[in-house]
């Protein structure tokens, strides 16, 4: 499609038509191009959050989350790829540095010269794509950067019908979830899919429409689990935790009565997210609808996550598994990771992850995805419960994409290990919460002097050290992301704090 011709109406039938007919080029795409990593090819980056206003209006530094994918520059260790990096803002020429001189094998020179930048110049809430597709001019410069849109494709954060009208404004095809499949990585889809594949899910309800519908979900439940104390309501697309509230239900067993669920609804829901009342989760309830869960009792108990894609060909790979590091009110947020899971059950939940994906599959979804569990110990090992599914890019995807790029190893499921191409085991310790109001003291020169005079930057030689993200949310909201990268979680976890102690000592001067 050339720039002089008209584009179809957003969410037309003619614009359906157009997305289908270029993602059916992604097998072929992904069959010649993604496997041979001297083959020209063009990856457009656009690492915007395409979500609820509401939800990302309460993530200090929002904006600076695109700069998580980054990551992406390590992509130019491919020496004819060129990349094209979108964001609301310009990013500092100090971050784009830092990145480049990460690269193993290619001079920051050459890999400059295949970067492109671009950007709105618009720090306003509204979503990256929603800027750039109300700006045709910038969307031509970035269509004439393409060069050759037979070898390129679009990479996103997450797929809306807004991505969907990017990648046929650009014409290149999405590698991502089609988000008319997006149902499966809401909350309801998620609990579907569990069943379907036949694992291990919390008792509740899914598709409910409002606080109504789960009154009467949790007098059900409490009459087929008399003890049950507590239980947690999950908004649809809730992000990050934010999306849930936990209800304490009276202790003494036995049935409920609907009107002392009302009340209790109204007077005791507890959202997870601080500056959310309970009135507020109604309305979001209410217009996205949700799910019900029993809340998973039991000490010890721990929240591991698979991460694992489909790609074109319909082949599932699995990529990594992690320990969600969880906190807010009652635990449901996500702050960070530490890679890999658990070596006591890391391989277990290996298989459940693939069944998941073979359901996922059979209804067209291509990309990544991940499954987060719940897993309890008992007497007989650990107990597994699938709670939620992402069609999208995430917390955990990131940071494994760094320690990939940066060591060219990879996740070895029969021993749930990163082995590099030196045969060296590699761990990290992740956060995308690194926040520090004496933070804002410093600005990106300070971060980059400080962790190179205390070596504690990533060494290649070595292949450990610490790596940032989120730098341009450093001086203003004192926030940052760190990979701590190391020979075992323990060694990974103690550079973690070593990191985090220098950067509160300096702080403070």
């Amino acid at each position: 499609m050339h720039a002089a011709t008209p584009l179809p109406a957003p969410g037309s039938p003619a614009e359906r038509a157009e997305f289908e007919r270029l993602q059916a080029r992604l097998p072929q795409l992904f069959d010649e191009i993604f496997r041979d990593q001297l083959t020209p090819r063009t990856v457009v980056v656009v690492p915007g959050l395409s979500l609820d206003p509401d939800v990302l209006g309460k993530i200090d530094g929002v904006q600076h989350y695109e700069e998580r994918m980054l990551s992406m520059l390590m992509l130019l260790r491919l020496p004819n790829l060129r990349l094209l990096f979108l964001s609301s803002e310009p990013i500092s020429g100090v971050t784009i540095d830092y990145y480049l001189h990460l690269l193993g094998g290619v001079p920051p020179m050459h890999a400059r010269k295949r970067l492109f930048l671009f950007s709105p110049h618009d720090g306003s809430p509204q979503s990256l794509t929603r800027k750039l597709l109300s700006r045709p001019r910038l969307l031509a410069r970035v269509r004439a950067a393409i060069e050759n849109p037979a070898t390129a494709h679009l990479s996103v954060f997450n797929s809306t019908c807004d991505e969907v009208s990017l990648a046929v404004a650009l014409g290149i095809p999405m590698y991502a979830c089609d988000p008319e499949l997006g149902y499966w990585g809401g909350k309801s889809g998620s609990r579907r899919a569990f069943r379907e594949a036949g694992i291990s899910l919390p008792p509740g309800a899914e598709d409910l429409r409002d606080l109504e519908d789960a009154a009467e979900a949790i007098a059900v439940l409490r009459s087929q689990i008399p003890d049950l104390r507590r239980v947690v309501l999950k908004i649809d697309q809730g992000f990050s935790g934010d999306g849930n509230a936990l209800l304490n239900l009276p202790q003494a067993p036995g049935k409920l009565p609907l009107s002392t669920i009302r009340q209790l609804l109204q007077s005791q829901l507890q959202p997870e997210a601080n500056d959310t009342d309970a009135c507020q989760f109604a309305q979001l309830y209410q217009r996205q609808g949700g799910i019900v869960e029993a809340w998973i009792e039991g000490k010890g108990k721990r929240t591991p996550s698979v991460q694992a894609r489909i790609n074109p060909l319909g082949g599932i790979e699995l990529i990594s598994s992690h320990e969600q590091l969880m906190g807010g009110r009652s635990g449901q947020v996500f702050l960070g990771s530490q890679f890999p899971a658990s070596a006591e059950y890391a391989r277990q939940l290996h298989p459940l992850a693939v069944r998941v994906g073979e359901v996922l599959r059979e209804r067209g979804v291509i990309g990544r995805f991940s499954v987060d569990f719940i897993s309890v110990p008992t007497a007989d090992g650990w107990q597994h419960h699938a709670i939620e599914i992402n069609l999208r890019k995430g917390g955990t995807t990131l940071p494994y994409q760094m320690l990939q790029f940066l060591t060219d190893g990879n996740y070895c499921a029969e021993t749930a290990q990163f082995i590099t191409p030196s045969g060296l085991v590699r761990c990290y310790h992740a956060t995308d919460n690194l926040v520090n109001p004496d933070y804002r003291r410093l600005i990106p020169h300070d971060l980059v002097d400080l962790i190179v005079q205390h070596r504690l930057h990533f060494d290649q030689t070595r292949q450990r050290g610490a790596v940032f993200s989120l730098i341009g949310a450093l001086s203003r909201y004192g926030k940052l992301g760190l990979v701590s990268i190391d020979e075992t979680p323990q060694a990974a976890t103690a550079q973690f704090e070593q990191v985090r102690a220098l950067l509160d000592h300096q702080a403070r001067l």
